[in-house]
């Protein structure tokens, strides 16, 4: 048994990107960009973030998303969970524990509710699962596109909380530093796709290299506007346990909605998956064109809290889907003896 615990050990390997993510907050802390310096990085960040979401405009297959598109009670059920169901919860949270948070991570956790889908690992979590991987592709590129205009109108609505208000003007820069690029990288796909096929490993080098940039500059800003003191140990701690319920309870909605609806298993992990997903990719260009430099830092605190949250159980969901349990796998040898 113990034999088998090792093994099984042995396949953890490290996320590369979040270790990424970790070392450029540490070295935003230690060396924050300011003055000139941080002025060239936002406008490299702006770039890279347009060239990131051309690229993903570049790879859409549309015969995926056509294949998909036709079982909309799925699709309907995901965006519910993701554009509703989590708002609710967050928003439910900060009016039972206003308290527990200050008012800029309870900001932040609502971003992070209101943020759209992964496509990648949604995608690929499903596949590992064995669950409908065409209603995947379809509903996590759907997410992503409306993700662009429903995530800042409902931070929008929901900017009554202290120090959480944001300027409606913004959502049009959202709009066109994002959803231009997009649809530019959509329409050239006939003459770019395929080449951008051939370079995944490249792009996806340079996709997490941009969000590494902005990742720098929006730390470093907030570093120099006092993060560390707005964020101390215990709200940490207690925003890792927010962020940790929020998780759980998405995961079990997804579950209970999907069976009331009478899906078939591989549905079922498309919506568990899909709905529980959230993108950093699109959280961190939206979040520094929505907030100020000062609450940047700390209202994507819970984001980044969620993200390698989010893959660690869902990846361990997804391999238990897979394949027999460990534990009953065990059953089963001792039973051959």
């Amino acid at each position: 048994m113990l034999s088998s615990l090792l093994l099984g050990l042995s396949h953890l390997r490290p996320d590369w990107f979040i270790l990424s993510l970790a070392s450029t907050v540490l070295l935003a802390a230690l060396l924050p960009c300011s003055g000139t310096a941080a002025g060239v990085f936002q406008v490299l960040g702006i770039c890279a973030i347009g060239s990131l979401f051309f690229l993903q405009g570049a790879r859409l297959s549309r015969d995926a998303v056509l294949g998909g598109i036709t079982h909309w009670r799925l699709h309907v059920i995901i965006a519910m969970t993701t554009f509703v169901l989590f708002p609710t919860i967050g928003w439910s949270l900060s009016h039972l524990f206003p308290q527990l948070l200050p008012a800029t991570i309870w900001v932040g956790v609502m971003f992070l509710c209101t943020l759209p889908s992964t496509v990648q690992a949604s995608i690929a979590l499903t596949s590992i699962a064995q669950g409908n991987v065409a209603g995947a592709v379809c509903s996590a590129t759907f997410s992503n596109v409306a993700g662009i205009v429903l995530t800042p109108l409902l931070l929008s609505a929901n900017a009554h909380l202290q120090g959480g208000r944001i300027a409606v003007g913004n959502i049009g820069q959202v709009l066109l530093q994002l959803m231009v690029p997009l649809l530019s990288g959509h329409l050239l796909r006939p003459w770019i796709g395929r080449w951008a096929e051939r370079n995944q490993r490249l792009l996806a080098f340079t996709d997490r290299g941009s969000i590494l940039l902005v990742v720098y500059a929006a730390f470093s800003a907030a570093v120099i506007n006092g993060v560390w003191n707005q964020v101390p140990p215990v709200v940490m701690t207690f925003t890792a346990l927010v962020v940790a319920l929020l998780l759980g309870t998405g995961l079990l909605a997804t579950i209970i909605f999907s069976s009331l609806m009478g899906f078939d298993p591989k549905d079922r992990i498309a919506v568990m998956f899909c709905g529980s997903q959230k993108s950093l990719i699109a959280a961190v260009p939206i979040a520094s064109v929505l907030f100020s430099a000062s609450t940047v830092g700390p209202a994507l605190i819970p984001t980044m809290i969620y993200h390698p949250m989010q893959f660690v159980v869902c990846a361990w969901l997804a391999r238990q889907h897979a394949k027999p349990s460990w534990a009953r796998e065990q059953l089963m040898g001792i039973a051959r003896r």
